[in-house]
């Protein structure tokens, strides 16, 4: 045997720079996150400006007593999808319910697009929802 195999893990890996998780501190990434963040300054406010409030309502975490300074309002809430959304907002995000309201609201929202977008079409598949597609099915025929 011509070449000696390293003995040690050291040996291995002494060519790979930054190697080892005791490595000098000011070389690791996660070393910031592990300091008590502090804030920077150089803001010009102190509390940033509030967005002006919309005209329809704007749905917000149970937990937040205001609006956060800046929210969307690209798509307010509308319908049943809308009404489903209000109630799981007024429950607690840690709870099973907020999520799966939440989760029922986009399938009604996806209901409620199809229904506005091709009627007649989308009422084989809510009627077959309720258990009345047969009916549809005669109707055409």
């Amino acid at each position: 045997m011509a070449d000696q195999e390293p003995s040690t893990s050291e040996q291995v890996h002494a060519d790979i720079p930054g190697w080892g998780v005791d490595g000098d501190p000011r070389n690791r990434p996660g070393v910031p996150m592990l300091l008590k963040p502090e804030p920077r300054g150089g803001a010009h406010w102190e509390r940033p400006e509030r967005q002006p409030p919309p005209d329809f309502p704007v749905l917000k975490r149970a937990e937040l007593d205001e609006l956060t300074p800046a929210f969307g309002t690209a798509v307010p809430p509308k319908g049943l999808s809308g009404v489903l959304r209000s109630v799981a907002y007024s429950i607690p995000e840690n709870r099973v319910q907020h999520v799966m309201l939440l989760l029922m609201a986009d399938r009604v929202d996806v209901l409620e697009s199809r229904l506005l977008r091709s009627p007649v079409k989308s009422l084989g598949a809510v009627l077959g929802l309720v258990g009345g597609g047969w009916l549809l099915s005669r109707l055409r025929t």
